[in-house]
């Protein structure tokens, strides 16, 4: 299984939405795909799950008299027995044990989530803490800061994974290095504005700095009876989310974002002069705005979308643009997982 973690250091980007997709996309294309969601804020976790479903998974469920109509039984059996991330690590912030390992939710044959929840961020200050002990190979330090990666490992063999996706929320705290860290790759989505250039040169040197830490004063103390991952996070390029043009901004006010973006990729997140030969854009997305509330209400991707669920007329043309587009941004991603050189 080889991991990919979706990130940037700007919000507001279309992240979640494309990993969503991204994973509905790939499991289609025949790969066996987990969804993992290590963002606190878990909008990716809400995307795939209903509000009942969420209710089970998050232990929120009230006690009722009513029996439950079979298309709800149906609905909770699939979380039932299933943690949350924030469950997994919950015997690791109590300081009553390792990380807590459970069935992932089955979303569709060769579609798993392990769900997300708000309380991780709790999580954040033991992973500040254990940063600095780990790296004097205290094993309690290293079993906290390696929970991420021993969590999506054990789920990834227990559905015999072949790619598992990472939504990561939008910054440079700890639990994003943790989550960075777990990942074999990085796929970053970016916006056409100054706020995503000045994430990349935040983010590229972030990256550089956790990789050479975890791999020169981290890897060596770390014991044969925890598995720690090899901090390669390796930029596998950058995905263009085009933002819905306002009357009142000129598409020269995105162009000139636009234009930079490859440069400062290459010098910030790459760290070498930017080759003409090779382009780190695997693609540019158009804005799918106006499907966003019919796959929303239907709770399915927006290229999955049908007439039955308000995808009309023109609208039928744009689903099946959207799905053109998303199908070829998968075949571009596998084509650059193919290509990276395995880890050493």
């Amino acid at each position: 299984m080889i991991s990919v973690a979706l990130f940037n250091n700007k919000g507001g980007v279309g992240k979640t939405t494309l990993t969503y997709h991204l994973a509905h996309m790939l499991q289609r294309l025949g790969h066996r795909v987990l969804a993992v969601d290590l963002d606190p804020q878990s909008n990716l976790t809400a995307a795939f799950l209903d509000e009942d479903e969420l209710s089970e998974v998050w232990h929120e469920s009230e006690q009722s008299d009513w029996p439950l109509l079979e298309h709800q039984q149906k609905l909770l059996f699939r979380v039932d027995g299933s943690g949350t991330v924030a469950s997994a690590v919950e015997p690791i912030m109590r300081g009553l044990g390792d990380v807590l390992l459970s069935d992932p939710v089955t979303i569709t044959d060769g579609l798993w989530l392990v769900p997300g929840d708000l309380n991780l961020s709790a999580f954040e200050d033991k992973l500040s803490a254990a940063w600095p002990n780990s790296l004097i190979g205290d094993h309690a330090a290293l079993r906290t800061t390696t929970a991420f990666y021993r969590l999506i490992l054990d789920a990834g063999r227990r559905v015999k994974a072949d790619i598992a996706l990472i939504d990561v929320g939008p910054n440079l705290g700890a639990i994003n290095r943790a989550a960075l860290l777990a990942a074999d790759t990085v796929l970053m989505p970016l916006a056409a504005d100054l706020f995503s250039l000045r994430g990349l040169r935040n983010l590229g040197p972030a990256l550089r700095d956790w990789r050479r830490i975890w791999r020169t004063n981290v890897l060596q103390h770390v014991p044969e009876d925890i598995a720690a991952p090899a901090g390669t996070m390796t930029p596998l390029g950058y995905v263009v989310m085009q933002p819905k043009m306002r009357l009142d901004r000129p598409v020269k006010a995105y162009q000139r974002w636009l234009d930079r973006v490859p440069a400062v990729f290459a010098n910030a997140v790459v760290e070498h002069a930017l080759d003409d030969e090779k382009s780190y854009e695997i693609a540019t997305l158009r804005n799918y705005q106006s499907l966003m509330p019919l796959a929303h209400d239907a709770r399915r991707p927006m290229f999955d979308l049908r007439s039955a669920d308000g995808a009309l007329g023109s609208t039928q043309s744009l689903v099946q643009r959207c799905y053109q587009d998303f199908e070829a941004l998968s075949e571009k991603l596998l084509q650059r997982l193919h290509d990276i050189p395995p880890a050493r």
